[in-house]
Formats: structure tokens, sequence, C-alpha cells
């Protein structure tokens, strides 16, 4: 099974698009994305179908797509805890990284509008409360264990935008 859903995770699926243009990279890998989440609903004992597929579903789909991580997340115990760049290797596990998980859950957020979800976040699993709550969990020790700030960025304000530095 798991390698199955790998391949699905992998193989690049044909557009059916009436236009005569290429869909795009993001399209591609949001139509990929979805193909694996089916499957992986599929394979789910009891198969699961998505109108019943809830917050819950989406998370474990989340933890079981962390065995494939290829991002280094250091254990408390580990001495590198908290570098961001060590000297040494050590056997702490690979885990999918957190950008990954925010931009596939974002992916699968607009696929499930597109395939005859209702268009409110009320009822997408992929917007559901559990969903963002282990997003930040990720978010956070992956923070701590990596040595790495997630902090959103704040914008810089051009010098004529400033509060009180106008041209009088």
């Amino acid at each position: 099974m798991d390698q199955e859903i790998m391949d699905t995770f992998t193989i690049t699926v044909s557009a059916s698009s009436s236009s005569p243009s290429r869909p795009s990279r993001y399209e591609n890998q949001k139509r990929r994305d979805w193909n694996t989440f089916c499957h992986y609903l599929r394979a789910h004992q009891p198969p699961l179908s998505v109108p019943q597929c809830q917050g819950s579903h989406v998370v474990d789909f989340l933890r079981y797509l962390d065995q494939f991580g290829k991002t280094k997340v250091h254990i408390p115990h580990c001495p590198f805890y908290g570098h961001p760049n060590p000297p040494a290797s050590c056997p702490c596990p690979l885990r999918q990284a957190w950008g990954s998980l925010d931009a596939l859950i974002g992916r699968l957020r607009a696929a499930y509008e597109e395939n005859g979800g209702v268009l409110n976040d009320a009822s997408n699993p992929f917007g559901a409360r559990p969903v963002r709550l282990y997003l930040r969990e990720v978010r956070d020790s992956q923070s701590l264990a990596r040595g790495v700030s997630y902090d959103k960025k704040k914008r810089k304000r051009q010098a004529g935008q400033m509060h009180g530095a106008g041209f009088n």
C-alpha cells in the first residue's frame, strides 16, 4: 500500500483540459496531491469517500506522509537540538518539513473546492481546526528542533509611505 500511494504521489497525470494551453506546475501538483489523497482514502480501513472525510482523516494523512520526509528534525535529547547547521550527522528522524505540509494543505483546500466541495471553511476538512492545530504543532516543534524561526516576515515600508513622512 505504501509504495502504491507514493507512486501515485509522484506520477504526473495528463491534463484533461479543454484549452490548448498546458496546466501550470501548480495545477499539476494540485491534481497529483488530490489524486494521492483520494487514493489514501480508498486504501483507508474502512475505505472512505471524500464527503465522509473529516479533519482527523486529513491529520492521519499528514502523519502518514511524514515517514517519507527528507528534513532532519532533531529530537530533544540530540546534542544538535536547536542548531540550524549541525557539524555532524545524527540518528534523528527525517520528517516532512512544515512548509511542505502547509503548501500541501493549501493545494488540497483548493482542490477540494474544485472537486465539488462547498466553498466555505466550515465544511472543508483541509481547513478544519484539527488540521490547523496539527500544522501549528509541527511548525513550532520543528522551529525548536531545527533552530529555524518560522515567524511571519514583516513587510518593509517604503520611505514615502511611512507615517508622518509625507511632503508638506
